[in-house]
Order: structure tokens, then C-alpha cells, then sequence
């Protein structure tokens, strides 16, 4: 019996690495179709879809963009449908990520950060819209455990996250009751790269803080999209942690 979500479109914003790659190698083994969009990540993603078309030809195309031109966002969804001539679902992964403390946060870091993990994914929403509602498709949003608990000296990025979950919820008020839209919260999953804070003090720290005492991976948040994508019919509105119990525990 052919899987349910084979040949399903899906457009994800910061596919090409880190964990938007392990969201895109799951769902291409599950059947579906990928336009990857990246934003510098050039050969990162020209890998990325080499490495999957290989196994699927023609199953997977790549698109450049950059999310803080709000223009530019209808294009992405007006090429994926050129492309594949449909779009199910639409994966908001892509995020900018730095501290802000008080003292040191500028319009550039305020716009910068809420561009990229609140206002992007409410305007790529609103232009796959109406595609959605025609497919029955689904929202996935890549959010954040700290937003119950807003991670000190990261204050812009706390609130991004946050108005991330708040659209989420509005989202599946607005779309229902034709497009679920659900949002996943990873935890310690992937040490940001390059960030001399996270050094093995702190990773120790949080992986003794996590209840199951360890890190996550990748593959864990991907299980997640997945999920609500393809087993979760009943479920719109939902925030799903990915925490390893981190965030009962802080």
C-alpha cells in the first residue's frame, strides 16, 4: 500500500544543513518531493539535492532566497508550484540565532532576528495560503524549548520564538479547517557551530538538566515534522517538544 505522504510536495526554508537536512533526508526517503530553499548555503544544498536526486531522480530542486526581502517570499512558493506543479507542505526551519543582551541590541539585530524566525514565516504562510487550502496541506514551524523559559542575554530571539508560537496557534485558527498548522521545539539537539559559550562546561550542564541525560539529534526533530505531517490528522495548534524533558527541568 503506497504511503499517504508519497509524492507530497514540500518547500523548507534552511533545508541544506544542520537540522533542515535531516528534516529533508526523512521525508525524501518517505516519498515526498523537496524544493530546498537556502539562502548562502550554495554548496551545501547543490550537495544536498545531488545527493538525494541519486536516489530519486528528479525529486529534488534547490531555490535561493533571501527571507528578510519580503517580496521576494510569493516567488518561493510560485516556483515550487512551477516546479512541481503542486505544494502540500510548507516547513519553516530557517533561523537566525545570536545573543542580545540588554545594552547591546540595534534595530539591525531587532530586525535581523525577528525577520528571520517571525516575520518570514508569517509571510511565506500567508503566500502558500492559499495552495494549502486547496491541497488540505499542513504548516510545520521550527521553534524553540526556551520560549516558556527565555534563555538569558538572547532577548530578541526569545521574543521571535515566541511570536513564532503565537502564530503558530493563529495560524491554525485562520487556515482551519482546510490546513493544520503545528510547530516543533527542539531542545539540545545540535550545538550551534563556532560559539565559544558552548563549550564542554556548558554542554555538560545541559545534558544534566535534560531528563534523559543526554543530547538529541537531527534526527529526532525530523522524526517530529514527520509526524505531524504524516500521522497527526487530528492535531492543529500543538506545539510538539523535542527536549529530551529539558524544559521540565530548568
Amino acid at each position: 500500500m503506497e504511503s499517504t505522504i508519497t509524492n507530497k510536495v514540500v518547500l523548507i526554508t534552511g533545508g541544506a544543513k544542520r537540522v533542515g537536512a535531516a528534516i529533508c533526508r526523512l521525508l525524501h526517503a518517505e516519498g515526498m518531493n523537496l524544493m530546498i530553499h537556502y539562502k548562502s548555503s550554495l554548496n551545501e544544498a547543490r550537495a544536498l539535492q545531488a545527493e538525494l536526486n541519486l536516489q530519486r531522480p528528479n525529486s529534488v530542486a534547490i531555490i535561493q532566497g533571501d527571507l528578510l526581502n519580503i517580496a521576494s517570499l510569493p516567488n518561493l512558493i510560485a516556483e515550487t508550484i512551477n516546479h512541481f506543479g503542486h505544494l502540500d507542505v510548507l516547513i519553516n526551519n530557517a533561523s537566525t540565532y545570536y545573543a542580545s543582551e540588554i545594552g547591546d541590541i540595534d534595530e539591525s539585530k531587532w530586525l535581523d532576528l525577528i525577520g528571520s524566525n517571525l516575520k518570514a514565516p508569517l509571510f511565506l504562510s500567508q503566500a502558500a495560503a492559499a495552495e494549502l487550502r486547496k491541497n488540505n496541506g499542513c504548516i510545520i514551524n521550527i521553534t524553540d524549548m526556551h520560549v516558556e523559559r527565555p534563555k538569558k542575554g538572547y532577548i530578541v530571539y526569545s521574543v521571535a520564538k515566541a511570536g513564532l508560537v503565537t502564530l503558530t496557534k493563529s495560524l491554525a485558527h485562520e487556515l482551519s479547517p482546510e490546513v493544520r498548522v503545528n510547530a516543533v521545539a527542539p531542545g539540545p539537539v545540535q550545538w550551534p557551530e563556532n560559539n565559544p559559550q558552548f563549550d564542554e562546561v556548558y554542554r555538560q550542564r545541559v545534558i544534566n538538566q535534560t531528563l534523559l541525560k543526554r543530547v538529541g539529534e537531527a534526527e529526532d526533530v525530523a522524526k517530529a515534522v514527520k509526524f505531524l505531517i504524516a500521522d497527526a490528522p487530528f492535531i492543529t495548534g500543538h506545539v510538539l517538544a523535542v527536549d529530551g524533558g529539558r524544559s521540565l527541568n530548568l
